[in-house]
């Protein structure tokens, strides 16, 4: 019978110590989404996605970055390319309606946001200047 207790209590130390360590995991694991998320950009602009998608690769071309990657469906085209210091550009523009789109931008796993706004402002003027 001792042995039986101790044996439970044994077994709920672990559990607990165990589950300590998967919130902690789990929390640690939001921190680094939210911090993700944070660093990406965007703005709705008044152009359907075809034609802002058409932006970004010239505002690629404009600050001479190479694109890797084009994906796309019917509401939504990513297109990813490499910044001139090799970190990974993500843009996603997405449907909003028939003639309006949204635009995302991302620079890097980390600490882009202020290169995300520059690329933004570009596509932003791009398109505007766009009839």
């Amino acid at each position: 019978m001792k042995t039986t207790i101790l044996t439970f209590v044994c077994a709920m130390m672990l559990a607990i110590s165990q589950g300590g360590c998967i919130f902690l995991a789990a929390g640690a694991a939001g921190v680094g989404t939210a911090k993700w998320m944070s660093d990406k950009v965007g703005q709705e602009v008044d152009k359907p996605m075809v034609k802002v998608a058409d932006a970004v690769k010239d505002v690629f071309k404009d600050l001479h970055m190479k694109m890797t990657s084009e994906s796309a469906t019917t509401q939504m085209t990513q297109l990813l390319a490499k910044y001139s210091d090799g970190r990974q550009v993500w843009v996603d523009v997405r449907v909003v309606d028939a003639h309006n789109s949204r635009v995302d931008v991302r620079v890097g796993w980390i600490n882009g946001e202020a290169d995300a706004h520059k690329i933004l402002e570009h596509i932003v003027k791009k398109v505007q200047a766009w009839l």
